[in-house]
């Protein structure tokens, strides 16, 4: 009886764990149907989503309500990437020509526009800013170069960064997904001062000025890399074949960024479930990717990963101070994801 006691309890606490683990996603706000790509959760109560039609919202109460707003002159535009710093201040970038950078810090009550460039084939990816105020912006190539723009004060103003030197040439198809807008990540970090990756005909890594081919499927204008997060020494890249988005063949490459001969590359054990548009760390062990094909949650660094959900998001972000998760996607989706 004593065995059975003991193996009833153990049971018992394992089925609570599991249980405890089990994450849930909960719908918060459909009201607007907009395609929603920028997402920035500043911390457990603030949340800032950016979109098509012009569209930004914001939420100061952990997503229970949201703002809408159509920025007037910008109706038309698709806002594809949000950095937000607080409840006031906001810069959002829009896609096509000619490239938009605007800035709020007034809560979205005005947009001051801070940026413009009109030459012919530009279209601004993704955005990323360090603790310090340091913002880049990547963009697809102009003269077969990356498009690079520089802030050093939080966004307000912009500088072009030429950079033709051949670690900035692009191959023939080669050029950025503005899938999410988390192609990039900044730090004032040594490891990893700027590192983002490419996708299309050709995928590449591209870190301390320095390219490395990434082991993910490439060869078509669909596929490559879409997303990369960093954690301390590693990293993580996901992406895919959006055309066949349930395809799983070379979605996913994990990084280790400490050898002094470069950065490693491994392919987990099981990958997600198709193609993935973002992928974030939510600690050093859990991770969390997201796509038109689902929610996949990894408990083991990315080495192994589970489908929780088959409903379809493009991106998903972890409040910079905080804890909550959020996901965005289609038709004005916006979501919460619990443990």
């Amino acid at each position: 009886m004593r065995l059975n006691s003991f193996l009833l309890l153990i049971f018992c606490l394992l089925t609570v764990h599991v249980f405890a683990q089990s994450p849930t996603i909960s719908l918060l706000d459909t009201s607007r149907k907009v395609s929603i790509r920028g997402l920035c959760v500043v911390n457990d109560n603030v949340i800032w989503c950016s979109g098509s039609n012009g569209s930004v919202a914001k939420s100061i109460d952990g997503g229970k309500t949201f703002t809408w707003q159509t920025i007037t002159g910008y109706e038309k535009r698709d806002f594809r990437d949000i950095e937000a710093f607080d409840a006031n201040t906001a810069v959002i970038i829009a896609v096509a020509e000619p490239a938009i950078i605007l800035k709020t810090k007034d809560g979205g009550q005005t947009w001051k526009k801070v940026f413009e460039d009109t030459t012919k084939g530009m279209f601004l990816d993704a955005m990323d800013f360090s603790k310090n105020g340091m913002g880049w912006i990547i963009g697809d190539p102009i003269n077969d170069h990356i498009f690079k723009a520089l802030s050093i004060d939080f966004g307000d103003s912009w500088v072009t960064i030429a950079g033709l030197d051949e670690t900035n040439k692009l191959r023939k198809g080669e050029a950025f997904f503005a899938s999410s807008g988390t192609n990039i990540k900044t730090s004032t970090d040594k490891v990893y001062p700027n590192i983002f990756a490419t996708g299309g005909m050709a995928s590449r890594l591209f870190y301390k000025n320095k390219t490395y081919k990434l082991p993910i499927v490439q060869g078509k204008e669909s596929t490559g890399a879409n997303s990369i997060d960093v954690f301390k020494t590693k990293a993580v890249v996901v992406g895919g074949d959006f055309a066949n988005d349930k395809d799983t063949t070379n979605n996913c490459v994990l990084i280790n960024l400490k050898a002094k001969s470069g950065p490693t590359f491994t392919k987990p054990q099981t990958p997600p479930h198709g193609y993935k548009s973002c992928v974030v760390y939510i600690n050093e062990k859990t991770l969390v990717a997201c796509g038109t094909s689902g929610v996949d949650i990894s408990y083991d660094g990315g080495n192994n990963w589970q489908l929780i959900s088959t409903q379809s998001f493009h991106v998903v972000q972890k409040a910079k101070h905080g804890n909550a998760i959020l996901l965005a996607g289609s038709r004005g989706k916006i979501a919460q994801l619990s443990f």
